[in-house]
């Protein structure tokens, strides 16, 4: 037995590992267990923490410390690496509204926490706490536990608030799962939505907004162009080469050959082009050149041939396709660029990224050459480069620790070890690169590293919150706090629903992918799949969660630095 109690006493590195691995893999596996669809997910660790807190279980201070700002600081890292390439792309101008909305269901929560603090005298930990549970958003939490340590305080009064965020998270976090999911079929019982109809109208409006590539062959029948180069070709000279806007023209069947075009390539009545870009451009270049031609170039017997390329290589990152200039140097075109799972028409500006995927188009061997200038190593990009990732945290941590200050607080802040490694990672993650140190993580490293970064908060915050969690529950402001946690949860989100859905006629379907989003939430996300009978809520929800995880996490530490300096 005294074996027992000394390897579980925390106090060893072999015990603080045991009991790390115990309260973890048990999380996980409680985390598993769903209910038509729902569960605690990664919260399981948290609630298997908080249970062996309670029974007496408990790690070195100092180890637990290190572990839980450890696991917060990967955790934050890989998130910014995640929404960073997508960041600025959910901003644009298509998903402004929808952002605008999410942006307001987090500050309503946040306004509503801080309001439960000044109005009705929760402590402001607390009310972080449940801001972070209610909201289902554990970065916000880590964020908000990180900007307390970083708080100049009394022993007395830091050892008496630091359970307070990870008390009120767990006590809000079953209902902010249940809650976004009630509003979701409150809104649809309000308004009586047609499932069907809504799939309809939302296909339709998608195809509006993104609209696919298009092939087109023209023939060139409009006497004014001939003799004239292909890059003086309206629509085309824009892109200073066989290109321009969106618009790539990837062949050309003159004089009974088909060749790759030139930019210098002159034009001549009676040739095919096959131009590659969205419907409305080819229609556009088709009423310029002449007319569709019944002749298919892709079809025609050639030496030339198309291939995807795996962008792998340093040289070519952050170079623009007319820097590259692959036409001229070997007669080859990209047509086509696919980077995070969107295809994209090339543009001569266009800029390569480490994991982008081109289609080149020309004869093999030219082909070939491209493809080892870019890399096409496809195994490369399933080895994380592990440099970068310790270059970029040990920048995150620099910039965290520079203090800086803010109107109306007496005291200089800091981003701290959740803000500073999430901005650097979402900066690196847009730059792609800086000599050769290539910021880009496979999505199976993100993943692992980020899942390992938090399991290992949670774990720590729930060691160290059980010792007071059910005498809070059962004795203290438990419930009460439930009940706040549950306005926090429905108020921000039922009131954007109902002004989406009543003023600007939002699609049902964008509506609960927003709602997911806002809250980046997957099991909603799973449910609104679910409920929609195909993926189409996804789309919201992955044009909002960058801003919203930013914010999140942001408003958690405001909340923090503002109100307790």
């Amino acid at each position: 037995m005294g074996f027992f109690h000394e390897l579980f006493a925390g106090q060893s590195v072999a015990s603080a590992i045991l009991i790390l691995a115990l309260v973890t893999a048990l999380g996980l596996a409680i985390g598993s267990i769903r209910y038509k669809g729902l569960g605690l997910g990664i919260a399981g660790v948290l609630f298997a923490g908080i249970g062996f807190g309670h029974f007496g279980v408990h790690l070195n201070e100092e180890v637990l410390h290190f572990v839980r700002e450890f696991g917060l600081v990967l955790f934050v890292y890989t998130i910014g690496m995640q929404v960073g390439p997508g960041f600025l792309a959910s901003l644009r101008r298509a998903g402004l509204p929808l952002n605008v909305a999410a942006a307001c269901i987090v500050i309503g929560g946040a306004l509503l926490a801080v309001g439960f603090h000044k109005f009705l005298g929760v402590q402001l930990p607390a009310a972080v706490g449940l801001f972070s549970g209610a909201t289902t958003n554990t970065p916000s939490l880590a964020a908000a536990q990180q900007a307390l340590a970083d708080i100049p305080m009394d022993d007395a009064t830091r050892a008496s608030i630091t359970n307070l965020p990870g008390v009120g998270y767990a006590v809000a976090y079953p209902f902010g799962v249940i809650g976004i999911i009630m509003v979701m079929v409150l809104i649809r019982a309000l308004f009586r939505v047609n499932m069907q109809q809504e799939e309809q109208t939302l296909a339709k409006v998608m195809h509006t907004e993104a609209p696919r590539l298009s092939r087109l062959n023209i023939e060139v029948s409009n006497p004014n162009l001939a003799g004239i180069a292909l890059k003086d070709v309206p629509l085309l000279s824009s892109g200073g080469g066989a290109s321009g806007g969106g618009l790539v023209v990837s062949r050309i069947f003159q004089d009974g050959q088909l060749s790759v075009p030139q930019p210098e390539t002159a034009l001549k009545l009676g040739d095919v082009l096959l131009a590659v870009g969205t419907q409305e451009e080819l229609n556009q270049l088709r009423m310029v050149i002449g007319k569709e031609s019944s002749m298919d170039l892709r079809t025609q017997p050639s030496t030339i041939t198309t291939k995807r390329i795996v962008v792998t290589q340093k040289a070519p990152l952050g170079k623009t396709l007319a820097e590259l200039d692959y036409v001229r140097r070997f007669g080859v075109a990209l047509t086509r660029v696919s980077r995070s799972g969107v295809e994209m028409a090339t543009m001569p500006g266009f800029a390569l990224q480490y994991g982008d995927t081109v289609l080149a188009v020309g004869e093999k061997p030219a082909i070939d050459k491209v493809a080892t200038e870019l890399g096409d190593s496809p195994k490369t990009l399933n080895h994380p480069q592990v440099i970068p990732v310790f270059v970029g945290i040990a920048l995150g941590i620099l910039v965290g620790s520079i203090p800086f200050t803010l109107p109306g607080v007496p005291a200089p802040v800091k981003l701290g070890l959740a803000g500073g490694p999430l901005i650097v990672a979402i900066i690196l993650s847009r730059v792609g690169n800086i000599g050769p140190l290539v910021w880009y993580l496979p999505i199976s490293a993100n993943f692992m590293l980020r899942e390992l970064g938090i399991v290992l908060f949670l774990a720590c915050v729930g060691l160290k919150s059980g010792q007071g969690f059910v005498d809070t529950l059962v004795h203290g402001p438990g419930l009460e706090w439930m009940g706040l946690a549950a306005i926090i949860t429905v108020v921000p989100l039922l009131a954007v629903a109902l002004v989406m859905r009543l003023i600007y006629k939002t699609n049902y379907l964008m509506i609960c992918g927003l709602l997911a989003g806002s809250m980046t939430d997957p099991p909603a996300l799973q449910f609104a799949n679910s409920v929609a009978g195909s993926d189409s809520p996804a789309l919201a929800y992955a044009t909002v969660y960058p801003l919203t995880m930013i914010l999140r996490v942001l408003c958690a530490q405001l909340m923090v630095i503002l109100l307790m300096s």
